[in-house]
């Protein structure tokens, strides 16, 4: 009897051990309050609409798909802090994009973690954070990067630029951290190789998040004499950019990275900056995949934003068809069915992630915002303005060296 009645009073524990088992966890460490709210807030909803929509077709392996939020207030410290909290909570897959100072903290915690920790290891999939460090000389097995490095998508955008004869004077402008630092050294760099008659009018770092008035730098640009901005702003950075453009009645082409984050339209429509604002992204509305289409519109009708991560897309199919090659949720395994997948995009195409330093090489596209003709479906923002095809750029042409000297587990 007494037998019994330990069993009987173990069942709900083993019950809830089990239930725990039957959920994949997703950490997401990303900011939800501070001057990054917005955007992570935005990649935290959709995150949620990507693990409902593999719950629907029966999870991961059977086992339900859980977005645990994490908020790092994009802080490297703290997202360590979180990172270890998600552990504890017995997560093993971790996702972050904003920023790369983050990401560098992290990817260097995870390979520590797994190197003491065999047998219990944790994968890192990064969407956003795109400084070429992280898959060169910081590459490491337990990291993979769905979005296009810094040095890519500049690559992708001086080769357009370098047609556009009217580029006479550029100022560059970019947040002071790696990121930014990034941006600036390849625009410098690979202009003067494409197109040195070019000249750099300015060149100017400032802080992450934290200026809440750009008029001072607006100005400065204006003085210049630029007819061109290049910016890997992002987030309120951007938005309060271009509406501080917007005052000053600054009339200038911008090239950039993030124009199409939360803000970022509706400044460029204040700003009456019609097709004058270029973005290069892995994917956007209106490109007429009649399966994007789809699922921008259910998107919407849930959460009244558009999609700004195709690459999050990606990341959560792909971790799905991983799982099923590899038949386990084994990070491990999972890690080496990753490597050298070949996967059909979600804006159409062929993706695929190199396994010599776990960079995902896809089509990449350059568009223009603006007003819409009949064959551009979505606004943004409500704006009544959207997105344009200018140029697609293929995987191939995409494919820049690395100096990744990977190691794997025994």
């Amino acid at each position: 009897m007494r037998q019994w009645m330990i069993v009987a009073a173990l069942l709900p524990m083993l019950g809830g051990a089990a239930l725990a088992q039957e959920t994949v966890k997703l950490g997401y460490i990303d900011p939800l309050s501070g001057g990054g709210a917005s955007v992570g807030e935005v990649g935290f909803k959709t995150f949620q609409f990507l693990a409902d929509e593999l719950n629907a077709k029966g999870g991961i392996l059977g086992k339900k798909v859980e977005i645990v939020p994490l908020d790092n207030k994009t802080n490297p410290q703290e997202s360590l802090i979180q990172a270890q909290k998600a552990i504890d909570a017995g997560v093993r897959y971790i996702t972050q994009g904003n920023g790369s100072s983050v990401a560098g903290a992290l990817t260097d915690f995870v390979s520590k973690y797994n190197e003491r920790n065999p047998g219990k290891e944790i994968l890192y999939f990064n969407y956003a954070a795109v400084d070429p460090v992280l898959t060169n000389a910081k590459c490491n097995f337990w990291h993979f990067r769905w979005d296009a490095n810094s040095d890519i998508k500049m690559e992708a955008l001086t080769n357009y630029m370098k047609s556009a004869s009217a580029i006479k004077k550029l100022y560059l402008i970019n947040q002071d951290y790696s990121f930014g630092e990034s941006v600036r050294s390849a625009a410098k760099s690979m202009l003067k190789a494409k197109r040195p008659d070019i000249e750099i009018v300015g060149d100017e770092l400032h802080p992450l998040l934290k200026i809440t008035d750009f008029a001072p730098y607006v100005a400065k640009i204006k003085a210049s004499g630029a007819d061109s901005v290049i910016t890997g702003n992002w987030g309120q950075d951007f938005a309060l950019l271009l509406k501080a453009s917007a005052d000053a009645g600054l009339k200038v082409n911008w090239y950039t990275y993030y124009a199409g984050g939360t803000g970022g339209p509706t400044a460029i429509k204040q700003a009456n900056l019609n097709h004058q604002v270029f973005q290069i992204a892995e994917g956007i509305p209106n490109l007429g995949n009649p399966a994007a289409d789809a699922f921008e519109k259910a998107l919407r009708a849930k959460y009244d934003f558009s999609l700004f991560y195709p690459r999050a897309v990606n990341e959560m199919r792909m971790f799905a068809a991983a799982a099923e090659k590899a038949k386990s949720l084994d990070p491990v395994k999972v890690a080496a069915a990753l490597e050298g997948m070949e996967f059909d995009v979600y804006d159409g195409g062929k993706g695929t992630m190199r396994k010599d330093d776990h960079q995902f090489f896809q089509p990449m596209y350059i568009a223009s915002f603006g007003d819409r003709t009949e064959k551009e479906l979505f606004d943004e923002e409500k704006t009544g303005w959207g997105w344009r095809q200018a140029a697609k750029i293929d995987p191939e042409q995409t494919m820049l060296p690395t100096t990744c000297k990977m190691e794997r587990p025994n």
